[in-house]
């Protein structure tokens, strides 16, 4: 009786041991790639886990849809496709340019307009822009420019009002982030974070703690500063963010005006809400929500997100007492 205990024992520690070393090994195989750079006018940070006899650096193909996305749909580029186009060239568009109109046109009409590439030309007569202001014309002029509405494609060629102006530059940011995504996981790469100016997806977990990826939010700050409002481990999901104190512009009376134009009236908004935080499955939605839930207020912001099952968000905003509040929409810290 006692031999039997003793070799159940025995069989057992030398099970355990053999567990044990299986899940060292496959740990060791596993090691972590990181790329760090500027592009879009910020900076970004890719990290993701690779087999180690497998490993490798991407960033050379990394940079290549950076700069092809750049080419594609920089307002800062005078030789991008869209700049061609926003100076009224007539011209076949590329693939990069197509998904994001196309996904832009959706938005618009889900967000009845909220969302609006088409509102390039206000946020240049407003002076946030790529092109200096052209105070020449007035605002009702400039604003009958405006609405995705009036945009349509035929085949690879856009058809447009003359004299609009484009400007995808609150989604593009996503967009990139999703085509990297989408790169990575064709070469088998399911643990990653890509960062790219705040606009974040994540995949996987963190395999060094055997995680998902812990990410901050930013906390409200004026004074140009950068601190951690709150944290969330995120997997299988992207993040974007959009707030009126990064971007802004004070007049002689010392009014703020933000950098977030409301297509409805063609001014900058003003808003007590500081940050708005969106979490979707691409990054690409989250991007473009997230200006799109700005230009409303509060109340209209929970009208718009209580059918929407697969959109959270966190909103950040000054309360009466002139301190920081926020509300959570649909979940957003699960």
């Amino acid at each position: 009786m006692i031999l039997g205990v003793n070799f159940r024992f025995i069989f057992f520690k030398k099970f355990l041991v053999y567990l044990l070393l299986i899940c060292f090994s496959s740990c060791d195989t596993f090691i972590k790639e990181e790329i760090t750079g500027s592009v879009y006018g910020t900076t970004y940070k890719i990290q993701y886990y690779v087999e180690s006899y497998e490993g490798f650096n991407f960033s050379k193909q990394i940079d290549s849809i950076f700069d092809e996305i750049d080419f594609s749909m920089s307002t800062y580029k005078s030789n991008s496709i869209i700049s061609r186009i926003n100076k009224n060239e007539v011209l076949e568009i590329d693939n990069h340019f197509l998904n994001v109109f196309k996904s832009s046109k959706e938005i618009y009409k889900i967000t009845n307009g909220r969302f609006d590439p088409s509102i390039g030309i206000l946020v240049n007569y407003w002076g946030f822009g790529a092109d200096k202001p052209d105070h020449k014309k007035s605002l009702y002029e400039v604003k009958s420019k405006v609405g995705l509405s009036k945009f349509d494609l035929n085949n690879y060629f856009l058809l447009r009002p003359q004299d609009s102006y484009l400007d995808f530059n609150a989604i593009a940011k996503g967009y990139a982030v999703d085509q990297i995504a989408e790169f990575l996981e064709k070469n088998d790469i399911n643990n990653f974070l890509i960062e790219v100016g705040g606009e974040i997806r994540a995949s996987g977990k963190n395999l060094a703690l055997y995680n998902p990826w812990n990410v901050g939010i930013d906390m409200p700050r004026f004074d140009g500063g950068r601190s951690i409002y709150s944290t969330l481990l995120v997997s299988d999901i992207s993040l974007a963010s959009s707030g009126t104190y990064r971007k802004y512009k004070i007049d002689s009376l010392g009014n703020k005006y933000a950098h977030i134009i409301d297509p409805r009236t063609g001014k900058p908004t003003k808003t007590n809400i500081l940050s708005v935080n969106v979490k979707t499955k691409k990054c690409i939605d989250a991007d473009a929500y997230a200006t799109a839930l700005h230009v409303m207020n509060l109340n209209e912001i929970e009208i718009f997100l209580k059918d929407k099952e697969n959109i959270s968000a966190l909103v950040i905003y000054e309360n009466e007492d002139n301190e920081l509040d926020f509300v959570d929409f649909n979940d957003f810290y699960n």
